[in-house]
Protein backbone atom coordinates (compact mmCIF):
# COMPACT_ATOMS: atom_id res chain seq x y z
CA UNK A 1 0.00 0.00 0.00
CA UNK A 2 2.96 2.38 0.90
CA UNK A 3 4.67 1.15 -2.25
CA UNK A 4 1.46 2.38 -4.26
CA UNK A 5 1.12 5.27 -2.46
CA UNK A 6 4.75 6.71 -3.09
CA UNK A 7 4.04 5.84 -6.99
CA UNK A 8 0.97 7.80 -7.22
CA UNK A 9 2.65 10.18 -5.79
CA UNK A 10 5.33 10.31 -8.01
CA UNK A 11 3.21 10.48 -10.70
CA UNK A 12 0.84 13.86 -9.75
CA UNK A 13 4.50 15.40 -9.08
CA UNK A 14 5.45 14.73 -12.31
CA UNK A 15 2.14 15.70 -13.95
CA UNK A 16 2.05 18.99 -12.27
CA UNK A 17 6.12 19.70 -14.04
CA UNK A 18 4.27 20.91 -17.01
CA UNK A 19 2.03 23.63 -15.95
CA UNK A 20 4.62 24.92 -13.11
CA UNK A 21 6.92 25.21 -16.63
CA UNK A 22 4.72 27.03 -18.09
CA UNK A 23 3.42 29.69 -15.34
CA UNK A 24 7.83 29.98 -14.78
CA UNK A 25 8.42 30.71 -18.20
CA UNK A 26 6.04 33.62 -18.49
CA UNK A 27 9.18 35.13 -16.66
CA UNK A 28 12.28 35.66 -16.87
CA UNK A 29 14.81 34.55 -14.56
CA UNK A 30 15.02 38.23 -13.33
CA UNK A 31 11.35 38.73 -12.91
CA UNK A 32 10.46 40.14 -16.08
CA UNK A 33 6.80 39.75 -17.19
CA UNK A 34 6.27 38.08 -21.09
CA UNK A 35 3.87 41.45 -21.71
CA UNK A 36 7.26 43.70 -20.97
CA UNK A 37 9.82 42.25 -23.92
CA UNK A 38 6.30 41.69 -26.32
CA UNK A 39 5.45 43.66 -29.43
CA UNK A 40 2.03 44.49 -29.76
CA UNK A 41 0.47 44.45 -32.92
CA UNK A 42 -3.17 46.05 -33.43
CA UNK A 43 -5.88 44.45 -35.74
CA UNK A 44 -8.72 45.64 -37.14
CA UNK A 45 -10.90 42.42 -38.40
CA UNK A 46 -12.95 43.65 -41.19
CA UNK A 47 -9.99 45.12 -42.36
CA UNK A 48 -6.52 42.38 -42.19
CA UNK A 49 -7.50 39.50 -44.69
CA UNK A 50 -10.64 38.43 -46.31
CA UNK A 51 -10.57 34.54 -46.91
CA UNK A 52 -14.22 33.63 -48.18
CA UNK A 53 -13.99 37.50 -50.32
CA UNK A 54 -17.12 38.88 -49.18
CA UNK A 55 -15.35 42.20 -48.56
CA UNK A 56 -14.82 41.71 -44.87
CA UNK A 57 -11.86 40.62 -43.17
CA UNK A 58 -12.77 37.32 -40.77
CA UNK A 59 -10.51 35.71 -38.34
CA UNK A 60 -9.73 32.75 -41.00
CA UNK A 61 -7.92 35.45 -42.68
CA UNK A 62 -6.09 36.23 -39.60
CA UNK A 63 -4.97 32.82 -38.98
CA UNK A 64 -3.63 32.84 -42.64
CA UNK A 65 -1.08 35.61 -41.95
CA UNK A 66 0.20 34.64 -38.56
CA UNK A 67 3.55 33.66 -39.85
CA UNK A 68 4.05 36.97 -41.58
CA UNK A 69 3.63 38.39 -38.03
CA UNK A 70 5.63 36.28 -36.99
CA UNK A 71 8.21 37.15 -39.15
CA UNK A 72 7.72 40.92 -38.67
CA UNK A 73 8.45 40.39 -34.86
CA UNK A 74 4.88 40.39 -33.49
CA UNK A 75 4.53 38.62 -30.00
CA UNK A 76 1.14 39.63 -29.63
CA UNK A 77 -2.21 40.23 -31.35
CA UNK A 78 -4.96 42.84 -30.14
CA UNK A 79 -8.30 42.32 -32.04
CA UNK A 80 -10.58 44.76 -31.97
CA UNK A 81 -14.13 43.63 -31.17
CA UNK A 82 -15.47 40.35 -33.47
CA UNK A 83 -18.24 39.61 -31.11
CA UNK A 84 -21.75 38.88 -32.17
CA UNK A 85 -23.16 42.72 -32.54
CA UNK A 86 -25.47 45.12 -35.08
CA UNK A 87 -22.71 46.55 -36.34
CA UNK A 88 -24.11 50.31 -35.10
CA UNK A 89 -20.44 51.39 -33.77
CA UNK A 90 -18.68 48.34 -35.74
CA UNK A 91 -17.83 45.78 -33.13
CA UNK A 92 -18.44 47.92 -30.30
CA UNK A 93 -22.05 47.46 -29.46
CA UNK A 94 -21.35 44.01 -28.50
CA UNK A 95 -24.95 42.04 -28.34
CA UNK A 96 -23.21 38.36 -27.12
CA UNK A 97 -19.64 38.09 -25.40
CA UNK A 98 -19.02 34.88 -25.48
CA UNK A 99 -19.80 34.11 -29.78
CA UNK A 100 -18.32 35.41 -32.93
CA UNK A 101 -19.88 37.71 -35.18
CA UNK A 102 -20.86 35.12 -38.15
CA UNK A 103 -19.37 38.06 -40.49
CA UNK A 104 -15.69 36.97 -38.64
CA UNK A 105 -16.36 32.88 -38.54
CA UNK A 106 -17.27 31.09 -35.74
CA UNK A 107 -16.03 29.65 -32.54
CA UNK A 108 -14.11 26.85 -34.08
CA UNK A 109 -12.47 29.39 -36.38
CA UNK A 110 -11.43 31.22 -32.95
CA UNK A 111 -9.79 27.94 -31.56
CA UNK A 112 -8.04 27.35 -34.74
CA UNK A 113 -6.52 30.73 -34.88
CA UNK A 114 -5.50 30.15 -31.08
CA UNK A 115 -3.95 26.84 -32.02
CA UNK A 116 -1.91 28.33 -34.89
CA UNK A 117 -0.77 31.23 -32.79
CA UNK A 118 0.63 29.28 -30.68
CA UNK A 119 2.55 27.69 -32.88
CA UNK A 120 3.98 30.80 -33.59
CA UNK A 121 4.60 31.90 -30.76
CA UNK A 122 1.90 35.08 -30.98
CA UNK A 123 -0.75 35.86 -27.80
CA UNK A 124 -4.15 37.04 -28.52
CA UNK A 125 -5.17 39.66 -26.81
CA UNK A 126 -9.40 40.43 -27.34
CA UNK A 127 -10.96 44.04 -27.07
CA UNK A 128 -13.09 43.97 -24.38
CA UNK A 129 -15.76 46.70 -24.50
CA UNK A 130 -16.70 46.84 -20.67
CA UNK A 131 -18.66 50.16 -20.17
CA UNK A 132 -21.85 49.34 -22.35
CA UNK A 133 -23.38 47.20 -24.46
CA UNK A 134 -25.69 46.34 -28.07
CA UNK A 135 -29.27 47.51 -26.93
CA UNK A 136 -29.44 44.41 -28.69
CA UNK A 137 -27.88 42.25 -25.97
CA UNK A 138 -30.34 39.94 -24.35
CA UNK A 139 -29.24 41.85 -21.03
CA UNK A 140 -30.96 45.25 -21.85
CA UNK A 141 -34.03 43.08 -24.02
CA UNK A 142 -34.72 41.91 -20.95
CA UNK A 143 -34.25 45.32 -18.51
CA UNK A 144 -36.04 47.48 -20.85
CA UNK A 145 -39.31 44.61 -20.64
CA UNK A 146 -40.08 46.11 -17.53
CA UNK A 147 -39.38 48.04 -14.48
CA UNK A 148 -39.70 44.66 -12.55
CA UNK A 149 -37.28 43.30 -14.48
CA UNK A 150 -34.60 41.14 -12.59
CA UNK A 151 -32.07 42.94 -15.83
CA UNK A 152 -33.82 46.25 -15.33
CA UNK A 153 -30.54 47.84 -12.48
CA UNK A 154 -28.30 46.19 -14.95
CA UNK A 155 -28.35 49.21 -16.91
CA UNK A 156 -28.87 53.15 -15.87
CA UNK A 157 -32.99 53.65 -15.91
CA UNK A 158 -34.28 57.19 -14.25
CA UNK A 159 -36.89 59.48 -14.97
CA UNK A 160 -37.02 62.76 -17.15
CA UNK A 161 -36.39 66.45 -15.53
CA UNK A 162 -40.48 66.92 -17.12
CA UNK A 163 -42.20 66.15 -20.24
CA UNK A 164 -39.57 65.70 -23.39
CA UNK A 165 -36.79 66.49 -20.78
CA UNK A 166 -33.67 64.22 -19.91
CA UNK A 167 -32.70 63.86 -16.49
CA UNK A 168 -29.54 65.85 -16.64
CA UNK A 169 -27.39 67.84 -19.59
CA UNK A 170 -24.64 65.07 -20.02
CA UNK A 171 -24.07 64.81 -23.88
CA UNK A 172 -22.96 61.60 -25.53
CA UNK A 173 -19.44 61.38 -26.61
CA UNK A 174 -21.07 60.77 -30.60
CA UNK A 175 -23.51 63.96 -30.55
CA UNK A 176 -26.77 64.65 -28.63
CA UNK A 177 -28.30 64.29 -25.45
CA UNK A 178 -26.84 61.01 -23.46
CA UNK A 179 -30.25 59.77 -22.54
CA UNK A 180 -32.95 58.09 -24.73
CA UNK A 181 -36.80 57.91 -23.92
CA UNK A 182 -37.94 54.19 -23.85
CA UNK A 183 -41.99 54.37 -24.48
CA UNK A 184 -42.30 51.10 -22.68
CA UNK A 185 -41.63 51.98 -19.53
CA UNK A 186 -41.67 55.64 -19.66
CA UNK A 187 -37.93 56.52 -18.65
CA UNK A 188 -34.93 57.30 -19.83
CA UNK A 189 -31.76 55.07 -19.90
CA UNK A 190 -28.12 56.15 -20.28
CA UNK A 191 -25.79 55.93 -23.25
CA UNK A 192 -22.25 57.57 -23.39
CA UNK A 193 -21.82 56.57 -26.86
CA UNK A 194 -24.59 55.79 -29.28
CA UNK A 195 -28.15 55.17 -28.15
CA UNK A 196 -27.68 51.24 -29.59
CA UNK A 197 -24.52 51.24 -26.82
CA UNK A 198 -26.45 51.62 -23.47
CA UNK A 199 -24.07 51.59 -20.64
CA UNK A 200 -24.28 49.00 -17.93
CA UNK A 201 -24.54 49.80 -14.15
CA UNK A 202 -21.52 48.70 -12.68
CA UNK A 203 -22.70 49.63 -9.16
CA UNK A 204 -24.82 46.74 -9.65
CA UNK A 205 -22.87 43.87 -8.22
CA UNK A 206 -24.56 41.11 -10.76
CA UNK A 207 -22.59 43.43 -13.24
CA UNK A 208 -19.58 43.25 -12.15
CA UNK A 209 -19.99 39.15 -11.35
CA UNK A 210 -21.14 38.76 -15.22
CA UNK A 211 -18.51 40.84 -16.82
CA UNK A 212 -15.83 39.25 -14.99
CA UNK A 213 -16.90 36.00 -15.96
CA UNK A 214 -16.99 37.09 -19.43
CA UNK A 215 -12.96 37.22 -19.10
CA UNK A 216 -12.50 34.11 -17.37
CA UNK A 217 -14.62 32.41 -20.15
CA UNK A 218 -12.37 33.43 -22.79
CA UNK A 219 -8.76 33.08 -20.82
CA UNK A 220 -10.07 29.54 -20.70
CA UNK A 221 -10.36 29.49 -24.25
CA UNK A 222 -6.72 30.90 -24.63
CA UNK A 223 -6.85 34.58 -24.88
CA UNK A 224 -4.12 36.05 -23.04
CA UNK A 225 -5.46 39.47 -22.56
CA UNK A 226 -7.66 42.52 -22.44
CA UNK A 227 -7.65 45.83 -24.29
CA UNK A 228 -10.14 47.36 -22.27
CA UNK A 229 -12.11 49.90 -24.05
CA UNK A 230 -13.58 53.31 -22.75
CA UNK A 231 -12.58 52.57 -18.85
CA UNK A 232 -12.89 55.95 -17.93
CA UNK A 233 -16.69 56.16 -18.34
CA UNK A 234 -17.71 53.31 -16.06
CA UNK A 235 -19.18 55.06 -13.42
CA UNK A 236 -21.69 58.18 -13.02
CA UNK A 237 -22.60 60.10 -10.24
CA UNK A 238 -25.56 58.58 -8.16
CA UNK A 239 -27.35 62.19 -7.76
CA UNK A 240 -26.90 62.73 -11.79
CA UNK A 241 -25.94 65.92 -11.44
CA UNK A 242 -25.76 68.40 -14.20
CA UNK A 243 -22.24 68.80 -15.44
CA UNK A 244 -20.67 72.36 -15.73
CA UNK A 245 -20.75 74.34 -19.01
CA UNK A 246 -18.41 75.50 -20.93
CA UNK A 247 -17.97 78.17 -23.45
CA UNK A 248 -18.95 77.33 -26.93
CA UNK A 249 -19.89 74.43 -28.40
CA UNK A 250 -18.27 71.18 -29.63
CA UNK A 251 -17.88 69.47 -33.50
CA UNK A 252 -21.92 68.28 -33.03
CA UNK A 253 -23.12 71.56 -32.00
CA UNK A 254 -23.83 70.76 -28.70
CA UNK A 255 -23.14 73.13 -25.87
CA UNK A 256 -19.46 71.89 -24.19
CA UNK A 257 -19.41 70.70 -20.82
CA UNK A 258 -17.00 69.13 -18.91
CA UNK A 259 -17.48 65.67 -18.28
CA UNK A 260 -17.45 65.79 -14.50
CA UNK A 261 -19.71 63.87 -13.22
CA UNK A 262 -19.91 60.90 -16.03
CA UNK A 263 -16.17 60.42 -16.39
CA UNK A 264 -13.37 58.89 -14.51
CA UNK A 265 -15.27 58.45 -11.19
CA UNK A 266 -13.32 56.65 -8.37
CA UNK A 267 -15.28 53.34 -8.71
CA UNK A 268 -13.11 52.98 -12.02
CA UNK A 269 -9.91 52.17 -10.12
CA UNK A 270 -11.98 49.49 -7.87
CA UNK A 271 -13.45 47.64 -11.05
CA UNK A 272 -9.53 47.17 -12.58
CA UNK A 273 -8.11 46.38 -8.99
CA UNK A 274 -10.60 43.56 -9.25
CA UNK A 275 -10.01 43.07 -13.10
CA UNK A 276 -6.54 42.28 -12.32
CA UNK A 277 -6.98 39.69 -9.92
CA UNK A 278 -8.74 37.49 -12.61
CA UNK A 279 -6.21 38.60 -14.84
CA UNK A 280 -3.21 37.57 -12.68
CA UNK A 281 -4.66 34.17 -11.95
CA UNK A 282 -3.98 33.79 -15.78
CA UNK A 283 -0.85 35.06 -16.52
CA UNK A 284 -2.89 37.88 -18.33
CA UNK A 285 -2.18 41.26 -19.41
CA UNK A 286 -4.72 44.19 -19.09
CA UNK A 287 -4.40 46.94 -21.90
CA UNK A 288 -5.94 50.31 -20.90
CA UNK A 289 -7.70 53.22 -23.38
CA UNK A 290 -6.57 55.67 -21.25
CA UNK A 291 -7.50 58.95 -22.23
CA UNK A 292 -5.50 61.62 -19.86
CA UNK A 293 -4.32 65.01 -20.26
CA UNK A 294 -1.21 64.60 -17.86
CA UNK A 295 1.32 62.36 -16.28
CA UNK A 296 -0.44 62.06 -12.72
CA UNK A 297 -3.67 61.02 -14.24
CA UNK A 298 -1.45 58.10 -15.98
CA UNK A 299 0.13 57.15 -12.52
CA UNK A 300 -3.74 56.38 -11.18
CA UNK A 301 -4.59 53.61 -13.97
CA UNK A 302 -1.21 51.45 -12.70
CA UNK A 303 -2.57 51.43 -9.32
CA UNK A 304 -0.76 52.78 -6.17
CA UNK A 305 0.59 49.15 -5.82
CA UNK A 306 0.79 48.53 -9.53
CA UNK A 307 -2.23 46.57 -9.36
CA UNK A 308 -4.39 47.46 -11.93
CA UNK A 309 -3.88 48.18 -15.58
CA UNK A 310 -0.13 46.13 -16.48
CA UNK A 311 -0.26 48.72 -19.66
CA UNK A 312 -2.41 51.92 -19.74
CA UNK A 313 -2.05 53.37 -23.30
CA UNK A 314 0.01 56.76 -23.30
CA UNK A 315 -2.06 58.96 -25.57
CA UNK A 316 -0.24 61.92 -24.97
CA UNK A 317 2.37 60.49 -26.49
CA UNK A 318 -0.14 60.34 -29.46
CA UNK A 319 -1.31 64.24 -29.13
CA UNK A 320 2.50 65.45 -30.15
CA UNK A 321 1.18 65.90 -33.82
CA UNK A 322 4.64 67.38 -34.99
CA UNK A 323 8.22 66.21 -35.01
CA UNK A 324 9.04 68.41 -32.14
CA UNK A 325 12.06 67.05 -30.51
CA UNK A 326 11.75 69.18 -27.37
CA UNK A 327 8.04 67.71 -26.90
CA UNK A 328 8.65 63.66 -27.85
CA UNK A 329 11.52 64.22 -25.11
CA UNK A 330 9.00 66.07 -22.62
CA UNK A 331 6.47 63.32 -23.09
CA UNK A 332 8.93 60.22 -23.48
CA UNK A 333 10.43 61.76 -19.70
CA UNK A 334 7.25 62.14 -18.11
CA UNK A 335 6.20 58.40 -19.12
CA UNK A 336 9.33 56.97 -17.82
CA UNK A 337 8.60 58.57 -14.47
CA UNK A 338 5.69 57.49 -13.79
CA UNK A 339 6.06 54.27 -11.61
CA UNK A 340 4.67 51.72 -14.19
CA UNK A 341 5.84 50.31 -17.24
CA UNK A 342 5.22 52.11 -20.40
CA UNK A 343 3.13 51.54 -23.38
CA UNK A 344 3.29 53.62 -26.48
CA UNK A 345 1.41 54.15 -29.22
CA UNK A 346 1.34 56.44 -32.08
CA UNK A 347 -1.72 55.48 -34.08
CA UNK A 348 -5.08 53.25 -33.78
CA UNK A 349 -7.93 52.74 -35.14
CA UNK A 350 -9.42 56.08 -33.70
CA UNK A 351 -6.45 57.83 -34.95
CA UNK A 352 -5.11 59.43 -38.43
CA UNK A 353 -2.28 57.45 -39.62
CA UNK A 354 1.03 58.15 -38.49
CA UNK A 355 2.72 58.46 -41.97
CA UNK A 356 -0.40 61.38 -42.45
CA UNK A 357 0.32 63.22 -39.08
CA UNK A 358 3.76 62.93 -39.56
CA UNK A 359 4.60 62.99 -42.94
CA UNK A 360 5.26 66.35 -45.18
CA UNK A 361 4.64 65.02 -48.61
CA UNK A 362 8.14 64.59 -49.74
CA UNK A 363 9.73 62.58 -47.06
CA UNK A 364 6.89 60.26 -45.84
CA UNK A 365 8.91 57.15 -46.11
CA UNK A 366 11.85 58.83 -44.30
CA UNK A 367 9.80 60.04 -41.67
CA UNK A 368 7.98 56.71 -41.03
CA UNK A 369 10.80 55.02 -40.34
CA UNK A 370 12.03 57.32 -37.75
CA UNK A 371 8.62 57.32 -36.14
CA UNK A 372 9.21 53.44 -36.01
CA UNK A 373 12.67 53.73 -34.70
CA UNK A 374 11.26 55.72 -31.53
CA UNK A 375 8.38 54.02 -30.55
CA UNK A 376 9.84 50.59 -30.78
CA UNK A 377 13.70 51.52 -29.41
CA UNK A 378 11.68 53.10 -26.15
CA UNK A 379 11.94 51.69 -22.68
CA UNK A 380 7.93 49.98 -22.70
CA UNK A 381 6.00 47.87 -24.65
CA UNK A 382 4.95 48.86 -28.12
CA UNK A 383 1.70 48.75 -29.77
CA UNK A 384 1.67 48.19 -33.73
CA UNK A 385 -1.09 49.36 -35.78
CA UNK A 386 -1.83 46.82 -38.70
CA UNK A 387 -0.41 48.46 -42.36
CA UNK A 388 1.73 51.05 -40.31
CA UNK A 389 5.11 48.81 -41.02
CA UNK A 390 4.14 49.70 -44.30
CA UNK A 391 3.74 52.93 -44.46
CA UNK A 392 -0.25 52.77 -45.04
CA UNK A 393 -1.83 56.16 -44.94
CA UNK A 394 -5.21 57.53 -43.94
CA UNK A 395 -8.02 57.39 -46.97
CA UNK A 396 -10.29 59.86 -45.83
CA UNK A 397 -13.89 60.01 -47.70
CA UNK A 398 -14.44 62.86 -50.18
CA UNK A 399 -18.12 62.97 -50.07
CA UNK A 400 -20.71 62.32 -46.87
CA UNK A 401 -22.10 59.49 -49.24
CA UNK A 402 -19.27 57.59 -48.80
CA UNK A 403 -18.78 57.55 -45.36
CA UNK A 404 -19.54 54.22 -43.24
CA UNK A 405 -18.15 55.68 -39.84
CA UNK A 406 -21.48 56.68 -37.81
CA UNK A 407 -19.48 59.61 -35.87
CA UNK A 408 -18.75 60.98 -39.86
CA UNK A 409 -21.91 60.43 -40.99
CA UNK A 410 -22.92 62.35 -38.15
CA UNK A 411 -20.50 64.90 -37.44
CA UNK A 412 -20.06 65.53 -41.34
CA UNK A 413 -18.46 67.93 -42.68
CA UNK A 414 -16.63 69.23 -39.87
CA UNK A 415 -16.07 65.69 -38.36
CA UNK A 416 -15.21 62.87 -41.54
CA UNK A 417 -15.25 60.14 -39.30
CA UNK A 418 -12.53 57.30 -38.91
CA UNK A 419 -13.35 55.46 -41.42
CA UNK A 420 -9.81 56.81 -43.47
CA UNK A 421 -7.71 54.88 -40.65
CA UNK A 422 -9.17 51.47 -41.06
CA UNK A 423 -9.00 50.96 -44.92
CA UNK A 424 -7.76 47.62 -45.32
CA UNK A 425 -4.27 46.04 -45.43
CA UNK A 426 -2.43 46.34 -48.19
CA UNK A 427 -0.88 43.13 -49.13
CA UNK A 428 0.21 43.08 -52.70
CA UNK A 429 -0.22 45.31 -55.70
CA UNK A 430 -3.27 43.09 -57.04
CA UNK A 431 -6.72 44.53 -57.03
CA UNK A 432 -8.17 45.86 -53.90
CA UNK A 433 -4.61 45.26 -52.41
CA UNK A 434 -4.91 41.67 -52.26
CA UNK A 435 -7.30 42.27 -49.72
CA UNK A 436 -9.90 40.51 -51.47
CA UNK A 437 -11.50 39.92 -55.09
CA UNK A 438 -14.43 41.74 -53.76
CA UNK A 439 -15.04 45.35 -53.63
CA UNK A 440 -13.80 45.65 -49.65
CA UNK A 441 -15.89 47.32 -47.32
CA UNK A 442 -13.65 50.46 -47.69
CA UNK A 443 -11.68 51.49 -50.55
CA UNK A 444 -7.93 51.05 -50.74
CA UNK A 445 -5.81 54.64 -51.34
CA UNK A 446 -4.19 54.40 -54.99
CA UNK A 447 -0.40 54.26 -52.68
CA UNK A 448 -1.29 50.28 -52.40
CA UNK A 449 0.44 50.06 -55.66
CA UNK A 450 3.75 50.86 -54.09
CA UNK A 451 3.10 50.43 -50.27
CA UNK A 452 2.25 46.57 -49.85
CA UNK A 453 3.98 43.59 -48.56
CA UNK A 454 5.17 41.46 -51.87
CA UNK A 455 6.18 45.07 -52.98
CA UNK A 456 7.94 45.98 -50.04
CA UNK A 457 9.51 42.65 -49.13
CA UNK A 458 11.72 43.05 -52.44
CA UNK A 459 12.64 46.13 -51.41
CA UNK A 460 16.09 46.55 -49.03
CA UNK A 461 15.32 50.40 -48.24
CA UNK A 462 11.16 50.07 -47.83
CA UNK A 463 9.76 51.06 -45.03
CA UNK A 464 8.57 47.10 -43.84
CA UNK A 465 12.15 46.00 -44.43
CA UNK A 466 13.34 48.83 -41.67
CA UNK A 467 10.33 47.53 -39.35
CA UNK A 468 12.04 44.29 -39.56
CA UNK A 469 14.88 45.00 -39.17
CA UNK A 470 14.49 47.71 -35.97
CA UNK A 471 12.06 44.62 -34.47
CA UNK A 472 15.07 42.11 -34.74
CA UNK A 473 17.35 44.77 -33.18
CA UNK A 474 14.53 44.73 -30.07
CA UNK A 475 14.54 41.85 -29.59
CA UNK A 476 17.53 40.19 -29.39
CA UNK A 477 19.15 43.42 -27.74
CA UNK A 478 19.48 43.23 -23.79
CA UNK A 479 19.44 47.27 -23.50
CA UNK A 480 16.73 47.56 -25.90
CA UNK A 481 14.35 45.41 -24.06
CA UNK A 482 15.07 46.04 -20.81
CA UNK A 483 17.75 48.95 -20.66
CA UNK A 484 16.90 52.25 -18.58
CA UNK A 485 16.70 55.06 -20.51
CA UNK A 486 18.33 58.56 -20.28
CA UNK A 487 18.16 61.63 -22.46
CA UNK A 488 21.13 63.10 -23.96
CA UNK A 489 21.94 66.62 -25.77
CA UNK A 490 18.87 67.70 -24.34
CA UNK A 491 19.11 71.17 -25.72
CA UNK A 492 19.47 70.20 -28.97
CA UNK A 493 16.25 71.14 -31.27
CA UNK A 494 16.30 69.17 -34.20
CA UNK A 495 17.86 65.84 -32.94
CA UNK A 496 16.15 63.70 -30.40
CA UNK A 497 18.84 61.44 -28.76
CA UNK A 498 18.95 58.76 -25.50
CA UNK A 499 20.54 56.32 -24.40
CA UNK A 500 19.26 52.70 -23.26
CA UNK A 501 22.25 50.86 -20.43
CA UNK A 502 21.36 47.71 -18.86
CA UNK A 503 24.21 45.93 -17.20
CA UNK A 504 27.41 47.58 -19.44
CA UNK A 505 25.63 47.74 -22.35
CA UNK A 506 24.64 50.62 -23.69
CA UNK A 507 22.82 51.56 -27.01
CA UNK A 508 22.63 55.57 -28.39
CA UNK A 509 19.58 56.20 -30.64
CA UNK A 510 19.95 59.52 -32.46
CA UNK A 511 16.67 60.67 -34.49
CA UNK A 512 17.22 63.93 -36.53
CA UNK A 513 13.48 65.40 -36.40
CA UNK A 514 14.24 67.91 -39.12
CA UNK A 515 14.36 68.20 -42.89
CA UNK A 516 18.24 69.16 -42.60
CA UNK A 517 21.02 67.44 -42.48
CA UNK A 518 22.17 67.37 -38.67
CA UNK A 519 25.08 66.74 -36.45
CA UNK A 520 25.48 65.70 -33.08
CA UNK A 521 28.74 65.33 -30.64
CA UNK A 522 28.19 62.71 -27.83
CA UNK A 523 29.98 62.11 -24.61
CA UNK A 524 31.13 58.51 -25.68
CA UNK A 525 33.97 56.22 -24.55
CA UNK A 526 35.18 55.33 -28.05
CA UNK A 527 33.37 54.86 -31.33
CA UNK A 528 29.75 54.25 -31.41
CA UNK A 529 28.95 50.71 -33.66
CA UNK A 530 26.48 50.52 -35.69
CA UNK A 531 23.66 48.51 -35.48
CA UNK A 532 21.32 50.02 -37.47
CA UNK A 533 21.27 53.41 -39.35
CA UNK A 534 19.61 54.88 -42.26
CA UNK A 535 21.48 55.69 -45.31
CA UNK A 536 24.08 58.53 -45.00
CA UNK A 537 23.66 58.00 -41.38
CA UNK A 538 27.29 57.80 -39.83
CA UNK A 539 29.41 58.24 -37.18
CA UNK A 540 33.26 60.02 -36.39
CA UNK A 541 34.37 59.34 -33.27
CA UNK A 542 31.47 61.10 -31.37
CA UNK A 543 30.43 62.74 -33.87
CA UNK A 544 27.16 61.56 -35.72
CA UNK A 545 26.08 62.76 -38.85
CA UNK A 546 22.23 62.50 -40.20
CA UNK A 547 20.80 63.06 -43.36
CA UNK A 548 16.82 64.94 -42.74
CA UNK A 549 14.72 62.45 -40.76
CA UNK A 550 17.89 59.82 -40.08
CA UNK A 551 17.97 57.39 -37.99
CA UNK A 552 21.30 55.88 -36.07
CA UNK A 553 21.00 53.21 -33.52
CA UNK A 554 24.71 51.89 -32.68
CA UNK A 555 26.32 50.30 -29.13
CA UNK A 556 29.21 51.57 -27.25
CA UNK A 557 31.17 51.18 -24.09
CA UNK A 558 30.21 54.27 -21.29
CA UNK A 559 32.43 56.39 -19.58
Amino acid sequence: MKKLFFILLILATALAVPAAVAQKNSVDAEGHQWWQHAVFYEIYPRSFADSNNDGVGDLKGITAKLGYLHELGVDAIWITPCYPSPQVDFGYDVSDYENIDPMYGTLADFDRMAAESKKQNIRIIFDYVINHTSDQHKWFLASKSSKTSPYRNWYVWRDGKGANQPPNNWTSDFGGSAWKFDPTTGQYYYHYFYAEQPDLNWSNPAVEKAMFDVTRWWYKRGVAGFRLDAVDTLFEDPDLRDNPVLPGTNKFGDPNTEPKYNKKLPGVHDVLKDLRKVADEHDAVLIGETWTKNIDELKEYYGEHNNELQLPMDFMFTRVDKLSAAEFRRQIAAADSAGGWPTWVITNHDIPRSYNRYGDGVHNDDIAKLMAALYLTLRGTPIMYYGEELGMENNDPKRREDVKDPEGRTGWPKEKGRDGERTPMQWSDAVNAGFSAHDPWLPVPDSYKTHNVATESKDPNSVLEFYRKVLALRHKNSALLEGNYTAVNEDDANVLAYVRSYKGKSVLVALNLSSSAQKASFNLAGSPSALLATPGAEAKGSEVSLPAFGVFIAEFNQK
